[in-house]
């Protein structure tokens, strides 16, 4: 006998007790010894079609680790303990997946591998099984429902996208609020900016400038200004007013520029 094998003796058809690891001696033609292995066991479960809760088919595959624990129980309980321990975990499977909606067996898939491991191992346990751990390995949608989900996919995406764009205009909104009361209470802010925008523009080397509107505002005041003072500047100026211009009875002769009547052209009394 091997380390990792039990030996389940049976004299005259009768059982008899368990050999361990070793030489053990049996008498010929009366005792039989059958051989149990005690390693764990990797037992895939084959894709197999269900239909969840939500009416919808999809392919499900597992794999299953057990051992046996009671040599005793695996022989005399049941014939091939591991055909069985496969055929009944594919049902089991098949069960519980069946009473699962498709988003519970695609996000929450250690609930379903608990819940099929404490069915298998109440229904094994009377036969001498463990069942250390099943877990589904591959799920199957079909076409149309990967399509499906691809496309609620990109629409939870976009939708994402959307609000954080809206929560940026918002901030955005508020900050430009913010510098909008601060250049209605600082006017040449504005005029700095202006010449701030035009500085980066003529970096790029661009052969085409394009003037903010509030620059050319600014631009046709300097020269309304600068019209107003030229024509200020053609005016005639005053000339003096000498004894033949002046009235006879006026005393005065020549012409003072405090009392000048700039409407008249003469020399206030």
């Amino acid at each position: 006998m091997r380390q990792y094998q039990s030996g389940v003796v049976f004299r005259l058809g009768r059982l008899r007790g368990v050999r361990g690891p070793g030489i053990r001696f049996m008498i010929p033609l009366v005792d039989r010894m059958w051989k149990v292995p005690l390693r764990t066991v990797t037992m895939p479960i084959p894709s197999q079609q269900v239909i969840t809760q939500d009416n919808v088919s999809i392919g499900v595959a597992a794999v299953a680790y057990f051992r046996c624990v009671d040599p005793v129980k695996s022989i005399v309980e049941i014939e091939n303990v591991s055909d069985a321990s496969g055929q009944i975990a594919q049902t089991t499977v098949r069960n519980v997946v069946g009473r699962s909606l498709l988003d519970q067996v695609l996000t929450d898939t250690e609930t379903l591998n608990e819940r099929i491991k404490e069915i298998l191992d109440g229904l094994t346990q009377q036969w001498g099984v463990y069942v250390l751990l099943v877990e589904l390995k591959d799920i199957e949608l079909p076409q149309t429902m990967q399509r499906a989900m691809a496309r609620q996919a990109e629409a939870e995406r976009e939708k994402r996208a959307k609000i954080i764009a809206a929560e940026g205009e918002a901030l955005s909104a508020g900050r430009l609020a913010e510098a909008a009361d601060v250049i209605a209470d600082h006017p040449i802010a504005l005029q700095l900016r202006n010449l701030q925008i035009l500085a980066e523009i003529a970096a790029e080397k661009n052969s085409t400038i394009v003037f903010p509107a509030q620059l050319l505002d600014s631009a046709r005041a300097l020269s309304r200004f600068v019209e107003q003072e030229s024509r200020e500047a053609r005016k005639p100026a005053a000339r003096p007013i000498d004894d033949r211009d002046s009235p006879a009875s006026s005393p005065t002769v020549g012409w003072d520029t405090d009392r000048l009547d700039p409407t008249q052209g003469v020399i206030r009394p």
